[in-house]
């Protein structure tokens, strides 16, 4: 099947209106991939009210007056003895089914990474499938000197340099916002949606094996 042109959409910092629309949009976007159902619509609900969110670096893709796809920004910081460097993490990164590789994750992942580097962040570190994000720039964190807070080296942990030379010379280690940390909730938060069936998919067999996978 030939993939289909890019499209160009409207990109745009969250409204006031916007957070339940994402809600339902990240719900319907990641449900069954990771896992039976999903749990990233509940993290973005308790992003907006975390110290770590950067609201100036959440954005929404609008297209036709639809919001089609969004990326959330947390502050994550590195560490290299008495030195910390402000980097960022983002995620979710969003795009509804219907319009997925049109190259709508694309915009809004560069467009961040402009941002914030006009803001003097030195990277944006994440956790993902390499799969997704090596078009975009992305190596794995080991290659920037730049290893989990355990000082392993997932295969999973990926960086993207925004400060050129900023991470030169040192082994950084990198710490996520504890909004990432389990929460209760889901279950009562998930039932304020449509009820949906959860069921299995292969790519959640790929996602348990790529988050356990290591560099040696």
């Amino acid at each position: 099947m030939s993939r289909q042109p890019p499209l160009a959409c409207d990109l745009r910092l969250e409204a006031t209106a916007d957070p339940r629309a994402v809600e339902e949009l990240t719900r319907e976007a990641f449900w069954d991939v990771h896992v039976p159902g999903c749990d990233e619509h509940y993290l973005v609900h308790l992003m907006r009210d975390h110290a770590d969110f950067v609201p100036a670096l959440s954005l929404v893709a609008v297209l036709d007056g639809r919001l089609v796809g969004n990326i959330m920004s947390t502050r994550n910081r590195l560490r290299a003895g008495a030195r910390e460097l402000a980097a960022l993490t983002v995620g979710p990164v969003t795009v509804h089914p219907d319009v997925q590789r049109r190259s709508i994750g694309r915009a809004l992942i560069e467009r961040v990474a402009e941002l914030g580097r006009a803001q003097g962040y030195a990277a944006i570190v994440l956790q993902g499938h390499p799969h997704n994000y090596v078009g975009y720039g992305f190596r794995n964190a080991r290659d920037l000197g730049i290893v989990a807070a355990d000082g392993s080296s997932p295969f999973g942990l990926l960086a993207l340099e925004l400060t050129p030379g900023a991470l030169a010379r040192e082994t950084w280690t990198t710490h996520f916002s504890e909004v990432f940390e389990p929460s209760p909730g889901l279950e009562a938060f998930d039932a304020t949606f449509p009820p949906r069936a959860k069921g299995w998919r292969p790519s959640q067999e790929l996602f348990s094996m790529s988050i356990r996978a290591r560099l040696g």
